[in-house]
């Protein structure tokens, strides 16, 4: 008797898996996907699309969800939602869409905000599937040269410079040329990299699958007995770069992609994904990021959803049993409900759960407790430089270059972010700088003459936060001498490395963490997002850190749910949407992968055959 009981529970559990992995219709199809059209350069066509402002009448009925904000996580999101056939609204603040995939135009020079450059978009990876499905195909990226990085360590005679290449053994094998006495170290990290890519996909299951199962598996040691994964996401890339090199110009190789937080608080698989991304290429978008945005929206709009922008959203509204039910819009001095039962917001976790929600929600324990996981993050400045010159004459090109004072990163942050507001300006350690109108050839056709350079660097803000009240672009000479004291140190490092700049510059416009608040409404200006500290990539804070929250129908999408940059934050997108409609989207990609690469293996069969 027992054993029938067995034998059928055994047989439910079973069935009831299969139907939630493969009983529900797959939001994605080979058949959605169509040819690349052509680039669309009429402006106003475009701004039809990406600044449709906020109005009640564009509000379509019925709602299925609302999407706060428009990065590249809220339009992912909204459109694996809207392929299944939901009806989604989105909302942002700016006067545009994109978030940091946005770009905008000023004296005839185009400045992408964010999209630097992307990864793993190959035919048939993942994430390139993904794209073409979200955009239906209308996505086109170019190939940057296979020298994609240069990392400069020191100045004047100590000076060494270093290049990275893409390649799937190219890359390694470049890397032990420059370093010839840590060819072993190198090994090893390649290693680690790949058993970080490979098994990326358990961390992320953890998100997916109920929190008291993810924590069951993780405290009973179960799951670290499938991979070693779970522990060396919570190993800091500090503590990896030391048992491999002692050779500090090598532990900045595996950790220069900065991000606000050292290499001793920061999780060794993270660092060493970064890399990976750039293993099979660097890309771009070809027309520059915002035809990301331009692309998603259709999607949506498909579905019967819409993407306003100018839409202010000041709180998230909850019904009598605490559920989010829809969002508050402030028009001018009013505000203007609009409902859904579904709320996903792409603002990051400060934002959704200490700003948009009423005081006696967001001061419950458990809402108090999912904030207390996370931390601020460092603070984004960015200056922009637009040049009369061709890449030709500039001598610039598509590779990007970064930039430290010396090869110890720890110390350099910490000497930098502990100094006083008015010492900051002289003594930036590390910076980045990108050449877009380098990386597009349709730059040459849209701005002929022109080109553009972006540089990055981190900062704290607190010291621009006694400005932080007073209006966009009035702040006064004393903020305007501030922020262009950080300029100035930065481009007059830039020329060292590109000295035919400064003669031709004519346009420069700078972005501090003020800026980013304003126009991206990034908590205290950090770019990316919460602090990606090591504390969060502990496998446990990874299975409790997820898409939904103690709010009940509110949900997180973007860099705050899983890791930061376009592709971090597309991954939230994917994993808020599987979570929303209770369905791994993951495993329809993967199903969709297999059958793309059967059919790309019968067509070269084909094309062998008539060879022959």
């Amino acid at each position: 008797m027992w054993l029938v009981v067995v034998l059928v529970w055994l047989l439910v559990m079973a069935a009831g898996t299969y139907w939630y992995l493969f009983g529900k219709p797959s939001p994605f199809s080979m058949e959605s996907v169509r040819p690349p059209g052509s680039l669309e350069l009429d402006q106003k066509k475009r701004d039809t699309v990406l600044k449709q402002g906020f109005s009640l009448d564009k509000v379509p009925e019925n709602l299925d969800a609302i999407v706060i904000g428009s990065g590249i996580g809220g339009l992912t999101a909204a459109a694996v939602l809207a392929k299944a056939g939901k009806k989604v609204l989105v909302l942002e603040q700016h006067d545009q869409a994109g978030g940091c995939c946005h770009t905008y135009i000023e004296k005839g020079f185009e400045f992408d905000v964010g999209l630097h450059y992307i990864g793993q978009m190959h035919e048939n990876s993942l994430l390139r599937i993904a794209m073409d499905q979200i955009t239906e195909g209308q996505m086109q990226f170019v190939k940057l040269e296979q020298h994609f990085d240069t990392i400069t360590i020191g100045s004047g005679e100590e000076r060494r410079e270093y290049t990275i290449y893409s390649g799937k053994t190219e890359m390694e094998a470049h890397l032990k040329k420059q370093f010839p006495n840590d060819t072993k170290a190198i090994e090893e990290f390649f290693k680690f990299m790949k058993l970080s890519a490979r098994k990326t996909h358990y961390l992320a299951t953890l998100k997916l699958i109920p929190q008291w199962l993810a924590l069951f598996l993780l405290k009973s040691g179960i799951a670290h007995l499938a991979s070693s994964i779970f522990r060396h996401s919570g190993y800091s890339a500090l503590e990896l770069a030391n048992s491999l090199t002692s050779n500090k110009d090598l532990h900045i190789i595996f950790s220069y992609f900065f991000y606000g937080v050292p290499p001793r608080d920061s999780s060794s698989v993270i660092n060493a994904l970064l890399l990976h991304h750039y293993k099979r290429g660097a890309y771009y978008p070809r027309g520059g990021g915002s035809e990301i945005p331009f692309h998603i929206i259709p999607v949506i709009q498909k579905s019967g959803g819409n993407v306003l922008v100018r839409a202010h959203v000041s709180r998230v509204l909850v019904d009598k049993d605490g559920a989010a039910c829809g969002v508050a819009v402030r028009k001018g001095q009013e505000e203007v409900e609009v409902k859904a039962p579904v709320v996903i917001s792409n603002c990051g976790i400060f934002n959704t759960l200490r700003k948009f929600l009423p005081p006696e929600i967001h001061t419950k324990p458990e809402v108090q407790d999912r904030l207390n996981m996370m931390k601020h993050g460092k603070g984004s400045f960015l200056v922009f430089s637009g040049f009369n010159a061709t890449q030709e004459e500039l001598g610039i090109g598509s590779t990007n270059l970064w930039l430290f004072k010396s090869n110890d990163m720890d110390d350099m942050m910490d000497t930098f972010f502990s100094l006083s507001k008015d010492e900051a300006p002289d003594n930036i350690p590390m910076m980045f700088i990108t050449f877009p109108s380098a990386k597009d050839p349709t730059s040459k056709i849209r701005h002929p003459g022109k080109s553009c350079m972006t540089i990055l660097a981190m900062v704290n803000y607190e010291w621009f936060e006694e400005w932080k009240d007073m209006t966009v672009r009035k702040r006064g000479d004393d903020y305007m001498e501030y922020k262009m004291r950080f300029a100035n140190k930065l481009f007059d490092w830039a020329c060292l490395h590109f000295p035919k700049l400064r003669d031709k510059l004519v346009f420069q416009d700078v972005a501090t963490p003020l800026t980013n608040v304003h126009y991206l409404g990034a908590q205290r200006g950090a770019m990316y997002s919460s602090e990606h500290n090591l504390d969060r990539f502990h496998a446990e804070a990874i299975a409790r850190n997820r898409c939904s929250t103690p709010v009940k129908n509110l949900y997180i999408s973007g860099q705050d749910v899983f890791s930061c940059g376009i592709a971090g934050a597309l991954h939230g997108g994917l994993l808020c949407a599987s979570t929303v409609l209770d369905h791994i989207v993951y495993i329809d990609l993967l199903l969709l992968k297999m059958k793309l690469k059967r059919k790309k293996a019968k067509e070269m069969a084909k094309q062998s055959k008539k060879q022959k």
